[in-house]
C-alpha cells in the first residue's frame, strides 16, 4: 500500500510552463473561442430577446462558467499533470476515493471525441476559406450556394483531404511541446484572429444594416425571452467556453505558482463574451445588408453567409477574413481539446511526444473519417428522444458528448473541487485579501453550478439539438 500511495504521489521532475500569465490568457481564450460564438450565438440571441438574452447570457458566464473555469484551472495547477494524473494525484494526496481520478478521463474521452467531428467541420471551413478567395463563390443563387454545399458534403474524397489537411496542422503543434509548439502559435496566431475580428467588425460598422444588427442583438426584448431561453443562456456560457473536455485543466497545468487564477479566468471569460458579441454583430450585419434571414448551424456558415458577402463591397475579402478567423478558432480549439491526451500518453514515459501526438491524431482522424462517411455511404438515422438523426455517427458523438459527457464531466469537478479540496488550498488561489469572494465562488461551486448543469444534462437536447 505504501508502495502505492508514493508512486501516486509521484510527479515529474519537470514540466514545461507558460513564460507568462498573458501567454495562459491567449491560449485560453483561443481554447474558448470556437464555431458556437459564431454559427449559434447570434441566432440565440435574437431568438430570446437580443439584449435580454445577452444580459443573462452574461449573468451565467459569470455565476456558473467563471466558477467551472476557476475550479479546472485550480485543479491543473495543483495537480501539474494531464487531467487524469492530477486527479488521481489529488485523490490520493487527500486520501479520497480513487474513482475520482476518472473525472480527468471523462473529460478527456469527451475532448477527443469532439475533436473528431470538429476536425470534419474544421475542413469544410478550410475549403470554404479557399473557395471564397479564388471566388469559386461568387455570383451564385441561394440554390446555387446550396446545391454546391450539398455536392461537397457528399463527395468523402474532397472531405477526406481538408479534414487531413486540418488534423496535420493540429498535431503539427501539439507535437513540438508547449514552448515550441503551443506558445509560439498562441503567442502570434491567437493576437491575428483579434485584429480579423476586429478589422471585420469594423467593415460590418461601415454598413447601411449595422444599426440593426446592434438592434436585434444587444436592445433588450424582456418578452421574449422565457424559461428555455434562460436555460439556453446557462448551456451556451458552459458550451462556449470550451469547458468539461479538460483543455482548462491542462492548460492550468502549465501556469506559474504565483498566477492570480480568478483575475486570469475572469480574462478567458470577459474575451469568449466580447468574441461572441462581435461575431453576432458581424454575421447579423452582413445578413441584413444582403436582406438575408439568420439561421443557425452549418447553413449559416456555409449557405448564407457566402451569399450574403457576394452581395457586398469587397464581399470576396471580407468574406475571406471571416473564413479565415474561423478556421484559426478551430485550429485553437483542436489544439486544446487533444492536448491533454497527448500529455497523459508522454506520462507514461514510453513514448515520445511526438509519437504520442501521431498516436492519438491517427485515432482523432479515424474517427472523423467515419463522420465524413456519415454523410454518404455510411449515413444512417435513428431518433434521440423523438428527435429525428440522419447523419449516423456524426450525430451520434454529438449526442454522446454534448448530451452526456460534457455536463456530467462539469458536475463532477464543481462537486470534488467545492467539497473535496481543502478549503486552505482554495483559498490560497485567491490571492485576494478578502475571503467573501472566495466564499461566493465555493458555494457557487458546491451547489449552483452543479445544479444547473443537473438541469442542462436534462434539457440539453431541446435546446440545442
Amino acid at each position: 500500500m505504501a508502495q502505492r500511495r508514493r508512486k501516486d504521489d509521484s510527479r515529474p521532475a519537470t514540466i514545461s510552463q507558460w513564460s507568462s500569465p498573458w501567454i495562459f490568457i491567449l491560449a485560453a481564450s483561443g481554447a474558448a473561442i470556437g464555431l458556437k460564438n459564431i454559427w449559434q450565438f447570434p441566432f440565440l440571441a435574437r431568438q430570446y430577446g437580443g439584449g435580454a438574452f445577452v444580459i443573462v447570457y452574461v449573468l451565467c458566464a459569470l455565476l456558473v462558467a467563471l466558477p467551472l473555469l476557476i475550479a479546472e484551472i485550480l485543479l491543473g495547477r495543483y495537480g501539474r499533470q494531464s487531467p487524469i494524473n492530477s486527479m488521481r494525484l489529488l485523490a490520493a494526496r487527500a486520501r479520497h476515493y480513487r474513482a475520482w481520478g476518472y473525472i480527468g478521463f471523462v473529460g478527456m474521452l469527451a475532448g477527443f471525441l469532439i475533436l473528431s467531428y470538429l476536425s470534419v467541420v474544421a475542413g469544410w471551413i478550410m475549403a470554404y476559406a479557399f473557395r471564397m478567395a479564388v471566388g469559386t463563390l461568387d455570383g451564385l443563387t441561394a440554390d446555387g450556394v446550396r446545391s454546391i454545399f450539398a455536392v461537397f458534403v457528399a463527395d468523402p474524397e474532397k472531405q477526406l483531404f481538408w479534414q487531413s489537411l486540418f488534423m496535420i496542422v493540429t498535431m503539427a503543434v501539439v507535437a513540438r511541446g508547449v514552448k515550441n509548439g503551443l506558445e509560439p502559435v498562441m503567442r502570434y496566431a491567437v493576437p491575428l484572429l483579434f485584429v480579423l475580428m476586429l478589422l471585420l467588425l469594423v467593415y460590418a460598422a461601415t454598413g447601411a444594416a449595422f444599426s440593426q444588427a446592434w438592434q436585434q442583438l444587444l436592445h433588450p426584448q424582456f418578452s421574449k425571452l422565457d424559461r428555455w431561453g434562460m436555460l439556453t443562456a446557462v448551456g451556451h456560457a458552459f458550451f462556449s467556453l470550451g469547458l468539461g473536455v479538460g483543455t482548462m485543466l491542462m492548460y492550468g497545468a502549465y501556469l506559474q505558482n504565483d498566477a492570480n487564477i480568478p483575475k486570469l479566468a475572469f480574462a478567458v471569460v470577459a474575451i469568449d463574451t466580447l468574441a461572441g458579441v462581435v461575431g453576432g454583430l458581424v454575421v447579423l450585419a452582413v445578413l441584413l445588408s444582403s436582406e438575408l434571414q439568420p439561421l443557425s448551424r452549418p447553413e449559416l456558415l456555409f449557405q448564407a453567409l457566402p451569399l450574403g458577402f457576394d452581395q457586398l463591397p469587397w464581399g470576396r475579402l471580407a468574406g475571406s477574413l471571416f473564413f479565415v478567423a474561423l478556421v484559426l478558432a478551430s485550429w485553437f480549439s483542436g489544439i486544446g481539446l487533444i492536448e491533454p491526451l497527448v500529455a497523459w500518453i508522454t506520462e507514461f514515459g514510453r513514448v515520445s511526444r511526438v509519437m504520442a501526438a501521431f498516436i492519438c491524431g491517427a485515432g482523432a482522424w479515424s474517427l472523423g473519417v467515419v463522420c465524413v462517411l456519415s454523410f454518404n455511404y455510411w449515413s444512417f438515422s435513428f431518433r434521440f428522444l423523438g428527435t429525428l438523426k440522419s447523419l449516423g455517427a456524426f450525430d451520434l458523438l454529438q449526442i454522446i458528448t454534448a448530451n452526456v459527457l460534457l455536463p456530467v464531466s462539469g458536475m463532477l469537478i464543481a462537486l470534488y473541487t467545492g467539497w473535496m479540496v481543502e478549503r486552505k488550498l482554495t483559498l490560497a488561489a485567491f490571492t485576494l485579501p478578502s475571503p467573501c469572494v472566495h466564499d461566493v465562488w465555493l458555494w457557487s461551486v458546491r451547489i449552483t453550478t452543479p445544479f444547473l448543469l443537473f438541469v442542462l444534462l436534462l434539457t440539453v437536447h431541446r435546446l440545442f439539438l
